[in-house]
């Protein structure tokens, strides 16, 4: 009777320790992909700070180009509120798709501005211009890796959630699917290799 009872309270014992290692591999999980957020947080901020120096450098240049830079000042506010809505809900799938169609806008109206530049020689040759436009660059290519670092942990914490035997505790503590931070269909160029013709 009493090697029965070591043996229930063995097993009681180790089902405990499995729970409470899947719960807590669940929270670790879930705070990779919250931290990950908060370094796609930083980069957007980053980006959404150039973006009034931008616009304020090229309008002393560009009078007749009015309606590009308000596009680009609402579409950076448009981000500014996309972002403030997924920092309040990291991961949930609304907030997320929420900021990517706010980014890829700005995004949009951005390549739209820098491709106005163009037709301005001086304003493309100054030394402000050229200075932020090199910044804003960094910032793209550092939100790229923000991006892919979010969506790897965000994968490796569905994964986690989805798997079995940790699907059980996932289903019982209420853990909820993350979404991963997608570029729009809008902005899916973006993923092919540039092309050069001569």
């Amino acid at each position: 009777m009493l090697l029965f009872l070591l043996i229930v309270i063995g097993a009681v014992a180790a089902f405990v320790v499995w729970v409470v290692g899947a719960y807590n591999g669940l929270v670790g999980a879930r705070n990779a992909f919250r931290n990950a957020f908060a370094q796609i947080d930083v980069q957007l901020t980053r980006r959404h700070d150039l973006i009034p120096n931008l616009v304020e450098t090229a309008k002393a240049y560009m009078a007749h180009e009015k309606g590009t830079l308000e596009a680009v000042i609402q579409a950076r506010n448009a981000a500014v509120s996309g972002l403030g809505a997924a920092k309040a809900a990291p991961g949930d799938a609304a907030a997320i798709a929420q900021l990517g169609g706010a980014e890829g806008q700005l995004s949009g109206a951005l390549s739209r501005l820098l491709v106005t530049v163009e037709a301005y020689p001086e304003l493309k040759a100054s030394a402000n211009m050229q200075q932020l436009t090199e910044e804003l660059t960094s910032t793209e290519n550092r939100i790229a890796f923000a991006r892919q670092a979010y969506n790897d942990a965000v994968m490796g914490y569905n994964n986690r959630r989805e798997m079995f035997p940790g699907s059980l505790v996932a289903t019982r503590f209420d853990f909820k699917p993350a979404s991963l931070l997608e570029i729009p269909e809008a902005e899916s160029h973006k993923r092919d290799a540039p092309r050069v013709q001569f």
